[in-house]
């Protein structure tokens, strides 16, 4: 689904050693551009300096891709190590050079083999390791560092380089070296070959079929080179592009790309770091180009990404009408949005269950990718989880990095939502130092705004305000819808829990704007609950009513327990005095088969609230206690404020309850379930007898710790073998 290069391989190359320098000239760049600086010189600080003076306005901006040969990154540099690699012998520059030809641009594993079937004496790479260039062991040459080892490759004359070459295709003829075998015959090659050229496509899509999309790169790029036919060419350089970006490569992507003329290249490219209404309209042209085809299906797919990217879903229903105008079964995703879009939530509901079941490990992983999505829009954070981290594993294993950073961007949102904050912010993080590395700066946009509502949360205000803007910023250069609403709400959301209710309505209005065809339905989902209740403090329900009307539509046809328990959440917000009882206890039991836990505590907080102004002062406390509890094991201190708030307000004390009583510090399920945990039995085993799920076991048992002051179940077993 999404295209990724790792710089050449350097499976013999020793890590990069540490060199003395002064302040790095890189941090004056963007983020994403510092990133892609850093690896496209093998994070040698050398290269950096060097480079970055270098870099045109627009290259340093991110507009233009970066260089991406050597002779252009860092020509100082290689020009001093080439002079250490002249001063050697003669006889060590030409082993040095058969075994940078081995590792150089493409690793082939054949130096050992090569020495023997050309009967050279090894003997003369002792020069080499007493000036410190290179050692050698019974695994090979390792170059000092990847610089060197260019240095050792560009040293050689044309005809040492061709000889290299020709040396290593004789000795790579087993199992599985027919491509690294057609990559030396390329490499030695006096000029264009249509044979060869062909062989090397050959080559490159067997690479390609089995999941190395870092060699089909280098074979495709080749093959365009030998190629005599312009036609041949401009079809071999868009499958290289192509194949560099699903290795990681995005400037060499991109400037290949711009030697071809291939929309749905263009729209690919377009869509990880251009426009996405641009990449919508390309994507939706070569899938028409394609017709009846595989790829037309996956170009769909794309556009469908597109669409939800740009924030108007009404696209959606084109690529839906484009699909069955040209007979093709549309992604699972695309159906459901487009029924969605016209509020048809009941079908949306079914193709979007089937789409998350399509979750099996060793799948696709863009396909797992749209499961994942299909899981999380159905409340299904579980089965989320699930198909994120096997589509991150699957991309591992097909080495295409970037379509990891993808499935890491929905993953973090099933952690966040399960009560696992600090773990969607480390997979947030992650996620983010990948997309810029690889150069997709559309879906780092996304993660900025998902970490800017992770912060809003946890409730770093600054954090939070400086990665909205920065996502704001980028999505309204770059036609984001979707980053650009999570941005806004994580604004909303601070300014929910800082008590700015009027604010809060207003920025969250917009966003939970209801009837079909109206507003993104994630974000309707994520806004819509919040909505309401600044709605509530600000006094203003009459559009939360409406807006509340929709979401309930959509949660009865999703059935979700955590979005049914959000919706009786806003009825008891908008009901009258008492009669909101029923309705948070009603939310309160569908949270209990649900997996939203920050949710879940949000519903108590309101219900504690709402509890203490009806006057009934021990089940507030309860509630109240128990949303304090689970806001301080989140780390939400805005949420834990309020909580604390309600307590004063009931004048109830709010230390740890640490060598008191249990039974008077605890409720009675708390110490029930306190003393079934002391007595050993496990989470699943008091869920059972209790007829509970072992999510709110751990939800107890989590509030027992708190209320006590302990953190194991150890000192639980001594607290209660001391109490009466």
């Amino acid at each position: 689904m999404v295209i990724p290069v790792n710089p050449p391989h350097l499976d013999r190359t020793s890590p990069p050693q540490p060199t003395e320098a002064g302040p790095c000239p890189a941090s004056t760049l963007p983020e994403g551009v510092r990133a892609r600086v850093t690896r496209v010189v093998y994070e040698d600080q050398r290269a950096v300096a060097e480079l970055v003076p270098r870099l045109t306005e627009r290259q340093a901006a991110g507009a233009d891709p970066l260089p991406v040969e050597p002779a252009e990154l860092a020509p100082g540099l290689l020009h001093a190590l080439r002079r250490e690699i002249r001063a050697l012998p003669d006889e060590t520059r030409l082993l040095l050079l058969l075994a940078a030809a081995d590792q150089y641009p493409v690793a082939t594993h054949a130096f050992l083999r090569a020495v023997t079937a050309g009967r050279l004496d090894t003997r003369p790479l002792e020069a080499a390791e007493a000036a410190g260039v290179a050692h050698a062991s019974a695994g090979g040459v390792f170059f000092r560092d990847p610089w060197t080892r260019i240095a050792a490759y560009e040293t050689g004359s044309a005809a040492d380089r061709r000889e290299a070459h020709l040396l290593l295709t004789r000795v790579l003829g087993g199992k599985g070296e027919t491509a690294r075998r057609s990559w030396h015959r390329g490499a030695a090659a006096l000029g264009p070959s249509a044979r060869l050229a062909a062989e090397l496509r050959t080559a490159a899509d067997r690479a390609r079929s089995e999941g190395r999309p870092a060699l089909a790169r280098a074979l495709a790029e080749r093959a365009a080179d030998l190629c005599p036919d312009p036609v041949e060419e401009a079809r071999l350089l868009a499958l290289a592009a192509a194949d560099a970006w699903r290795s990681g490569e995005p400037d060499r992507a991109r400037r290949l790309a711009a030697r071809t003329d291939n929309s749905a290249l263009n729209g690919v490219l377009a869509l990880r770091a251009g426009n996405a209404a641009e990449a919508f309209d390309a994507l939706l042209t070569a899938a028409v180009r394609q017709e009846r085809s595989a790829d037309a299906v996956e170009l769909l797919a794309l556009a469908t990404e597109a669409a939800v990217y740009t924030g108007d879903l009404r696209r959606c229903r084109e690529a839906h009408v484009l699909a069955q105008w040209l007979d093709l079964p549309p992604s699972g995703i695309l159906a459901a949005l487009a029924c969605a879009v016209e509020g048809r939530y009941a079908d949306a509901r079914v193709l979007l269950k089937g789409t998350a079941g399509r979750c099996g490990p060793g799948g696709d992983p863009g396909l797992l990718i749209h499961s994942g999505i299909a899981a999380l829009m159905l409340g299904d954070h579980t089965r989320a989880v699930t198909a994120t981290l096997r589509a991150a594993a699957s991309a591992r294993s097909r080495g295409i990095p970037g379509t990891v950073a993808q499935a890491m961007e929905f993953r973090a949102y099933a952690d966040f939502w399960t009560g696992r904050p600090r773990a969607a912010e480390a997979a947030a993080r992650e996620a983010l130092r990948q997309a810029h590395a690889t150069g997709q700066d559309n879906g780092a946009c996304h993660l900025q705004a998902a970490l800017a509502m992770f912060a809003a949360v946890t409730g770093d205000e600054e954090a939070c305000r400086e990665r909205a803007a920065a996502a704001r910023s980028h999505a309204r250069a770059h036609g984001l819808g979707l980053p650009a609403a999570l941005a806004q709400w994580a604004l909303a959301f601070l300014d929910l829990t800082n008590g700015r209710f009027p604010a809060a309505a207003a920025r969250l209005r917009a966003l939970a704007g209801f009837g079909p065809g109206h507003g993104h339905r994630a974000i309707r989902h994520l806004a819509t609950p919040h909505y309401v209740e600044a709605a509530v403090r600000t006094g203003d329900t009459r559009v939360a009513r409406a807006a509340h009307a929709d979401y309930h539509r959509w949660a009865t046809a999703v059935r979700s327990p955590d979005d049914l328990a959000l919706s009786a959440r806003c009825r008891a917000l908008l009901a009258p005095g008492a009669e909101a009882v029923q309705h948070y206890r009603a939310a309160l039991d569908l949270h209990a088969r649900g997996t939203r836990d920050f949710e879940r505590a949000r519903t108590e907080l309101l219900f504690g609230g709402a509890l203490r102004r009806l006057r009934q002062r021990t089940e507030a406390r309860d509630r109240l206690h128990s949303a304090l509890e689970a806001f301080e094991s989140f780390g939400a201190p805005h949420c834990a404020a309020q909580a604390r708030a309600e307590l004063r307000a009931l004048g109830t004390p709010l230390t740890p309850h640490s060598g008191t009583d249990p039974a008077a510090a605890l409720t009675a399920q708390q110490l029930m379930v306190a003393r079934m945990a002391a007595e050993g039995a496990t989470n699943r085993e008091i869920a059972d007898r209790l007829n509970l799920s072992p999510r709110t076991i751990d939800h107890h048992l989590r509030g027992v710790f708190s209320r006590l002051g302990i953190r194991s179940r150890i000192e639980l077993v001594r607290l209660l073998g001391e109490s009466p």
